[in-house]
């Protein structure tokens, strides 16, 4: 008798729980979801048996699962469905199922962050004032820290704010948006978390209030643009915040490479050269979700002497970094795997720096580089722009093209063999 087979059936199904049936009904168990799912060695249930648990209205053995808790929400089975199921949200809605339903504890310290941002209104527990505590070690404050009207509000975001490993993000951005001329403001302590985490344990109901909040402070600084280096908060201030609202936000939103795509165009941003290879990996909110690729390649293609490589998984078929989903608060092995996984596919490649645009993929990708053993630089995209620029200031030219070294003899080829190839820049 099989797993299943042994299954009592279960009493009548809640609304919740009829919803999440319909939305999957369309499901012929392909298996494509588990296939694609870059946690499913972590699950108890791979996403299809899940399925099929809610198919046959199992809800208590469907709620004992991990599978939903291990899911990083990084939208890989979505895209690839050929019935066009939702299945990340369903995921998420069977934690918020979960959470209603009162069926156990949360994973972890699950609840920690979740009455951490009750209380100080961000993930890391910290006092709001704070949050600009990584300006200090730049050489100047820009005065534009203290400004409270603007053309531009950049939203900066609880991990490049308050995590010291991703202070550079930020001290590499403002910088940029001075250089460019830029009039922005930031909101510092008045800045709450945008949320994000909250919905993707299961709290949507949360969301309204941090929506509310950040809309009404983005309002007061009569900014017509909010920029943030963030793609969690730009998912959900780009998605998110009209759904739970139920109107537009007051400005228009970009992520800071779609930003800084169109100050280069614009010609607002000297770029020196940077020689040196690097690969790219896509965020998760920011790509699949998001659907932003080009704007990042651009910028990349944009600095001169720079080497880009793409990994064997990019685009929209990119590999999570593993940091998604709030699992890396309770499943960090799980986490770290998965980021090995990627820092591997970049190592392919030769590259000696892999770039994301992303302050925590940037942390993912370096504790995975580490634990892999791999010497590879985890940097964000912001930092390497910021690089370029100095370069520039600094004078730096592309080094001058070496003479061609003479050719040594090879061993005779055999008959057919291909000639091996260099893997040039895209």
């Amino acid at each position: 008798m099989t797993r299943l087979e042994a299954i009592r059936p279960a009493p009548p199904p809640s609304a919740a729980a009829e919803a999440i049936k319909e939305a999957i009904a369309a499901c012929y168990q392909c298996g494509t979801c588990s296939a694609t799912c870059p946690t499913a060695f972590a699950m108890d249930y791979s996403p299809r048996a899940l399925w099929r648990l809610v198919e046959l209205g199992q809800t208590d053995e469907l709620l004992k699962s991990n599978t939903f808790w291990m899911c990083t929400a990084c939208y890989s089975c979505t895209v690839r469905c050929p019935r066009e199921i939702p299945i990340s949200e369903t995921m998420r809605q069977l934690r918020e199922q979960f959470i209603d339903g009162e069926v156990g504890p949360l994973p972890g310290p699950l609840t920690g962050m979740l009455d951490a941002l009750a209380s100080t209104r961000n993930i890391a527990n910290e006092p709001q004032e704070t949050r600009l505590i990584w300006s200090d070690n730049l050489p100047e404050r820009p005065p534009q820290l203290e400004k409270r009207q603007a053309e531009v509000l950049y939203f900066i975001g609880c991990v490049g704010a308050l995590f010291p490993q991703t202070y550079a993000v930020p001290q590499s951005f403002v910088q940029i948006l001075g250089q460019a001329g830029v009039d922005y403001a930031v909101l510092g302590g008045e800045e709450w978390c945008c949320g994000y985490p909250v919905y993707g344990a299961g709290r949507k109901e949360r969301l309204k209030e941090l929506a509310e909040h950040n809309c009404a402070r983005l309002a007061e600084t009569g900014a017509k643009m909010l920029v943030t280096t963030c793609p969690s908060c730009y998912y959900t201030w780009h998605h998110l915040y009209p759904e739970v609202l139920g109107h537009p936000v007051p400005a228009e939103v970009k992520h800071s490479t779609e930003f800084l795509a169109q100050l280069i165009a614009d010609g607002r941003l000297k770029l020196g050269p940077v020689e040196e290879i690097v690969t790219y990996h896509d965020p998760c909110d920011l790509g699949r979700k998001s659907g932003v690729f080009e704007a990042p390649r651009q910028v990349l293609n944009s600095i001169p002497g720079l080497v880009f490589r793409e990994m064997a998984q990019h685009g929209e078929n990119s590999l999570c970094c593993g940091g998604g989903g709030d699992i890396a608060m309770y499943a960090g092995d799980v986490s770290a795997d998965v980021a090995q996984r990627r820092m591997r596919q970049a190592l392919a490649t030769e590259a000696k720096t892999i770039v994301s645009a992303c302050q925590q993929c940037k942390r993912t990708l370096a504790d995975g580089a580490r634990k892999a053993r791999i010497r590879m630089r985890s940097i964000d995209i912001t930092e390497l722009v910021w690089q370029s620029i100095q370069n520039a200031q600094a004078g730096v030219e592309l080094a001058a093209a070496a003479a061609p070294a003479k050719p040594k003899a090879g061993k005779p080829k055999k008959w057919g063999e291909a000639e091996k190839t260099v893997e040039g820049s895209s």
